[in-house]
Order: C-alpha cells, then structure tokens, then sequence
C-alpha cells in the first residue's frame, strides 16, 4: 500500500484511470532520441548489492550502510539528483571505482521511510543511464564524475521491433504464470498496456528474477534491437529452468532429455550456492585436493587418490555414492602416509622410564633395549613382533604405554577378543553399505604416525565362525615380510606396517593358531612374587589410590610386614589387580573416617586390616615338620604363585595294592606308580625289604583334598615319601624338593622353580632338592630371594634319597 500511495500519480499509457494497483513506469514521448538534458556532470554515487535500476523504473532500496544512509538522505532533502551504480562483488563493504560497474543510472530520492525494523528504506525512481568516468572523493560519501548516454528509441511502423515487442511480452507472461511473483490481473494490464519498447524491456528488465550480472549487461547495451534480443535470450533460459522446475514439483513426465534437465538442474543450484557463498562440492574439492598437495604418498596412491576425485568431481552431490565416494578419498587424505614420529634411542632413558612403570619383568625390558640398540646401530630396521603370555593382571597392556613412552611413539591398542568377523581386521569392501577400514587401518589413522607402538590385546581370545577367520588375516599383519604391502579391503592399496612395532597380549597359548604363533616372539610374564608385589603396592598402586581418594601420605601408612600380610591372606592371583582392589578398600575406609574426622590417621597393622577387610580368605600352607616317616615336603606351581605341598604315604597290612586320594591327576598318579616300581626294582639295593612291598598295602595321599593337583613335578616327592614309609626312616627336617622322574631313576627339570623357591622360603625350608638341569632357573633369581637357603642338584632318585633319608 505503500508504493500504491506513492506511485498513485504514475500511469501507463492506455491504462484506465480507475485501476486500483499503479506501476513503476514513467510516461515519456517515444518516437525519437531523447537528447541528454542539462544533467550535472558531478553526482554522488549510490553503490547496489545485487540490484541495477533502470531508467523510468521506481524500486525501493533498504540502505544499510552509513555512506548511503547520508547520500540519500541529503539527496532527499535538497531534492538533487543521484548516481545508482551496482557493485561487482556483494561482499565488498567499502567499493572503490574498480569495484563498481562502469553504467548506471541517474536517479532521484521519492520517498524515505523509516521502517518497524528500525531500517531505512528509499523509493528511487530512475531518469537517464549515465557513464561512470571517475570516482573523485569518498568521504561522506562517493562522488563522481559522470557522462550522460543517448536513450535511443524504437522507429514508428517497424515491423521487425513490433515482432520483438510482442515476443517479449509473451514470453513475459509466460514467466508470470509460472514464478507467481505478481499478481495475474497485474502482470496481464501492465504487459499489454505497454507500448514502448524502451520502457518494455526496461520494466520486464527489472521485474524478472534475472541475475544482477544479467541486468546489467543489458543496462550496458546502448542499441535498442541488440538489448531486446538479449532480453529475449535471458527470459527464454529463464522460461525453460522455471518449466523444468514446474515439471518436477508437479511430478510430471516432460519429454526433455535426461542430460539436459540435469543441466538446468546444475545450473539452478549453482546459482543458489553462490548466491549463498559458493558451491559445497567445489569446497570439497579444494579442500582435497589441497590435503593430498602436501601428502608424502608415493606414486601408485597419487595416481589412485587422483583417479577417484575426478570421479568424485563427475558424480551428483545428491546421490548416494557421492557421500560414499567423499569418505573414501577422506579416508586416504587422514591416513598418515609415510609419516613417521622420530624414535628417541636413549638407551638410558628408555631403561629408566621401563622401570619407572613397571616392576621386574626384566626379559620383556631386555628385550625392548635390544630393538633400540640395533635400531640405533643400524638406522633402520623392521619391527619386531612380541607377544607376552602370561596370567592375567601382570601388566601386559599395560607395558605397551611404557614402550611407546620409551620409544618416544605414538601408541595404539585394539582389543581382539570376541572378534570373529575377518573384516574387522582387512576392512569391508566398498560396495557394501557402510563399509569402513579395518581396525589395524583405523587405529593408525587414529595414532597419526606409520610407527606407533600398537597392542594387539587378547590375541588368544580370537573366534572363529562363517564370518572368516581372523587370525588367518591376522597372519599378514604379523609377518615382518608380508606386512609392508598390507591390503586392507577398504582402502584397495597397500599400505606399509613394517616400521609398526606390534605386541601382542595373550593368556593361553594354546588357542593361537600354530602358524600364528610361529610369527611372533613369545616372551613368557609369569606371575609376580609375594616380594614383588610388595615393591609394585609401594611404587605404584598406594600411591595411585591415595591420589584417588583424597588422601595423602600421613593419613594411612603401610609397612613390609603388613603389605605381605595383606598380600598373602588377601589376595590369591598372579596379577596385582585385585592387590588394588583391597588397596582401594582400604583407602575408601580411611577417606570415609577422615571425612569426620580431618586429623584422623592410621599404620595398618593386621587388626586394622581384619577391621578394615575382614577376615582373610585365604591361607597358606605353612612348614609344620617331618616328625613321621613317610610326610614329605614338594613344591607345588599354581597360577596365584608357589605352594608347599606335603606328600603323605602310610602302610598296612595287604597285597601290595597301592592307594591315591587327594583329587590327584592322571599325571600324578602316575608319577606314584613310577615311584613304587621303581622302589621295587631296586629294593636291595635301597635297604628296603622286597617282601614287605609285597605283604603291604600302601596309601598315598595329598592334604586339601578339595583342590585338583596334577603335573609330574611331584615324582621325586612320592618316590621319597614310599620310600620313607617302606624303610621307616623320618625325611630331614626342613627340606623341601620337586622334580620329574623315570622309570631308570632319573630326575628331570621342571618349571616355576622362582615361584616354587619363593613360596618355600616364606614357609620356613632351609634346603630344596632340584634337578643339576634347573640350576639355571636358580641363578637368575635375585641373591636376595634365595638367601639362607640351601639348593642340593641332583641327577638321579639315589642322590635325592642319600639326601633325604639320612
């Protein structure tokens, strides 16, 4: 309503006078050039974003910046006139001369007002297009030199121009009845009413939803047929896109090839993206083709990532594949090819922070020092593979940060067990929805580096089902000579895993598949001593729950003795994770007495403990004497440590029939039988009556009846024990012993010799028979642990019974 009461004075030529709506034209006599009236050849200069006027055209502008808002409201109140120049680039805040086109048009200031917004609006009115020659100042505003043009006019009784004019109102209408953006009975009056050509083009010009560019190419056209033939080229693309975009909101078949709608279709949302700032799809790829400019890749996967972004450049933003088809080439970019973090081969350095993290497990150490040696030595060098067995709770997993700290390398880590689908570990292949890279390749993308230090956990625990095999994929990444070409599905290039150092965790050899095992270096973590323990509580695991509990050092302190106590009568395990679980009992119940009490403190003795955690679950055997013939002392292995374990025989009156209780194993009651054949082979010559074996019955037994016990190292213990009995001769105080035996009356090695030998020197055994092939075993246990202790090496069953039946 408000250009209605503005423009109420303004009509066409032929228009009824009683029309209710009124259009931005002007009335002019046509029929000749208009000759440039006396304009002032200096003006001030409005600069449009997105908007040309024309001349005879009234349009409203909302004027934002401060520069404008002066112009025209200056323009406005000396009622002067004014230059309406478009800008080249919307985005420019402040244009200079070279920033603005070189035609616009002179114009006057109708009408200010100030709108509910708070902004300004001014209704222009076009006069006459004018040449720009030079900006002279731009302070207020711009203010330039300018030359008027000639307006030159169709000729009367031209056949050819009236062909034209009726063409352009056609096709106007056309785009009326489609855009929708004027009123039918408007559009219909104006178009028709219309009989200048100058004042057609001019008004379908500024009316139709042309591009600003296009408006102002045909500003700039000074022939009055070549600019209507233009228009007429502008409205005709224009007629069609609109058709096309009526079609497909309708849904209605059109017979217009495939090729060219999706053209027209390109073409629309060109417009709009940049219009909106610019196109996605080109961001992407610039933003890949920047990426993969500063990639080290080598030849073969430049050639691919460059062969599948041209393919990425041919495919439609909107279909499906293009997503799949952008993370595809994302993939390639993030991977760090080539890209490898330098290895910091301090050797001291290295051995300090391995024994800063962890206590004891000083072959896995060695064996890292090793690798950085030679590394250091030699410059380069292929990885080696580890893979550390062990019970649970050891600190496997936990070794690898340590590794990677010492190294200086990134570190890694994908948790293998319940994985049976092969995919996981080679990727899937593209053509299925979804589909993504391997662990192995989305965990060294997440490292950032070719040679992070990467934990393969749980690598026993790998199932197998219709899905594939994993540990037969696995069989690539783990050999030293197949993984610098690895194939991961996905990717479809290989990629190089030599320089990665992989450790592997397991605690069960047995479900590794044989050709896997012979691919890694197996380094055995077998449970730590009671002593250990102990140093790993005060190192690490005290300290840690402290932290975590806000507590400090003064408020709970814990000595030697307390420590083996709570070790010993609390926990029943290899590891030292449920050491810290009863570590965080303990500091849970300080923190809760200290939160009542602030100056509460505590030493843990062992009546704090039972206060603290109850009563102790476990026991230990302790030594008790060999005070009747036939009680002897073994060493036992178990996966929680070493136990002594006592070996009782009795016998009475029989045939000879020979008697086990005490849950014993198939292994060890042969161990049994072997003892007593022997026995009876060589009764003679041991003192022992043949004829007493044989009018005898004898029974074996094994105390805690309730625990299974198997393996051979018991033989030595049994055949002492029926020997005792047979012979009536008490077994030597304090001695302990373990050992295989044979039919011949050998004694054969036998394994956790440490475990065994700690676990009899806390039960009070001051001697421990052990076969001459364990010696060994011996020498690499810490002096300190085998202090007081006397060891007796044996090869044969006669040397053990020389030293146990004095």
């Amino acid at each position: 309503m408000i250009m209605d009461d503005l423009l109420k004075d303004i009509v066409i030529e032929g228009m009824p006078d009683d029309s209710h709506e009124f259009l931005p034209l002007l009335r002019e006599e046509p029929g000749r050039p208009v000759e440039p009236n006396p304009f002032p050849d200096t003006l001030p200069i409005l600069p449009l974003r997105n908007t040309v006027l024309f001349p005879g055209v009234i349009i409203p502008i909302n004027i934002g910046r401060e520069k404008s808002l002066r112009l025209v409201k200056d323009a406005y109140k000396q009622g002067s006139l004014i230059g309406v120049v478009a800008q080249r680039d919307t985005r420019t805040e402040n244009p200079a001369q070279e920033d603005l086109y070189s035609t616009g048009t002179l114009a006057s200031v109708l009408k200010l007002l100030e709108m509910p917004d708070k902004t300004t609006t001014a209704i222009l009115q076009g006069k006459r297009r004018f040449f720009l020659d030079d900006i002279l100042y731009d302070e207020p505003y711009h203010v330039g030199k300018i030359t008027p043009k000639l307006e030159e006019r169709a000729p009367a009784d031209d056949e050819e121009y009236d062909a034209i004019t009726e063409s352009l109102k056609e096709i106007t209408l056309k785009i009326i009845n489609f855009s929708g953006n004027m009123p039918d009975s408007i559009g219909m009056m104006a178009i028709k009413n219309i009989e200048s050509m100058f004042f057609l083009i001019n008004f379908i010009s500024s009316s139709t939803d042309i591009d600003y560019r296009g408006k102002q190419e045909l500003l700039e056209i000074d022939h009055l047929k070549e600019r209507a033939i233009k228009l007429l080229e502008l409205l005709n693309r224009q007629v069609s896109i609109l058709a096309l975009k009526q079609d497909i909101q309708q849904k209605v078949k059109v017979d217009i090839d495939k090729q060219q709608r999706e053209f027209f279709l390109h073409q629309q949302m060109k417009t709009i993206q940049n219009e909106l700032g610019g196109n996605p799809m080109d961001e992407d790829m610039r933003e890949l083709e920047e990426s993969a400019r500063k990639k080290k890749w080598g030849k073969q996967v430049n050639d691919i990532f460059q062969k599948e972004l041209a393919k990425l450049g041919r495919q439609n933003p909107s279909a499906p594949d293009y997503a799949v088809q952008f993370n595809y080439l994302k993939e390639l970019i993030d991977l760090p090819w080539k890209h490898y973090s330098k290895d910091n081969l301090d050797l001291e350095r290295a051995a300090r922070i391995l024994d800063e993290d962890h206590y004891g497990l000083e072959k896995v150490k060695e064996r890292v020092l090793e690798y950085l040696a030679v590394l250091k030595l030699k410059g380069n060098m292929k990885s080696p593979i580890l893979c550390l067995y062990g019970p649970p709770g050891v600190g496997k997993t936990s070794l690898g940060k340590s590794v990677a700290r010492a190294l200086n390398r990134e570190f890694a880590r994908v948790s293998l067990g319940g994985l049976h689908d092969e995919s996981e570990i080679r990727g899937h292949r593209r053509t299925y929805i979804g589909a993504m890279p391997g662990r192995i390749i989305q965990n060294i993308k997440k490292a950032g580096t070719s040679n992070p230090v990467f934990i393969l956990d749980e690598i026993d625990k790998v199932k197998q089902d219709f899905h594939g095999d994993p540990q037969s994929a696995l069989l690539e990444v783990l050999d030293p000579e197949q993984n610098a070409t690895f194939h991961d599905n996905y990717l479809d290039v290989d990629y190089d895993l030599s320089r990665v150092m992989f450790i592997a965790t397991a605690n069960d050899l047995s479900t590794i598949a044989a050709p896997l095992r012979d691919r890694m270096e197996m380094i055995e973590m077998s449970g730590y001593l009671l002593e250990e323990k102990r140093e790993i509580a005060k190192r690490h695991l005290i300290p840690k729950q402290l932290e975590n509990h806000g507590l400090n050092e003064g408020q709970v302190t814990f000595d030697d003795e307390i420590l083996a106590h709570v070790i010993d009568k609390y926990t029943r395990e290899s590891g030292v994770r449920g050491l810290d679980k009863v570590l965080a009992k303990i500091a849970r119940r300080v923190a809760k007495r200290v939160a009542l009490d602030p100056a509460y403190s505590v030493a843990m003795t062992v009546e704090v403990a039972r206060e603290f955690l109850g009563t102790p679950p476990f026991s230990r055997e302790e030594y008790r004497g060999n005070d009747h013939p036939g009680v002897v002392t073994g060493l036992a292995w178990t996966a929680a440590g070493g136990e002594i374990l006592y070996v009782e025989s009795s016998i009475s009156k029989g045939k000879g029939a020979l008697t086990m209780t005490g849950n014993l194993g198939d292994v060890m009651k042969e161990s049994a039988t072997l003892a007593l054949e022997y026995l009876k082979a060589r009764a003679g010559e041991l003192g022992i009556s043949a004829r007493s074996i044989e009018e005898h019955d004898i029974h074996v037994h094994v105390p805690a009846g309730a625990v299974p016990k198997d393996g051979p190292s018991a033989g030595v213990t049994m055949v002492t024990s029926l020997a005792s009995s047979l012979s009536g001769r008490v077994v030597k105080q304090s001695l302990a012993m373990t050992g295989e035996i044979t039919l011949r009356g050998k004694v054969l090695p036998v394994g956790g010799i440490r475990e065994k030998i700690l676990a009899a020197k806390r039960a009070g055994i001051r001697e421990i028979i052990l076969c001459e092939e364990n010696r060994e075993d011996v020498d690499e246990i810490k002096p300190a642990y085998v202090e007081g202790i006397r060891f007796h090496f044996v090869t044969t069953i006669r040397e053990v019974l020389a030293i146990a039946l004095p």
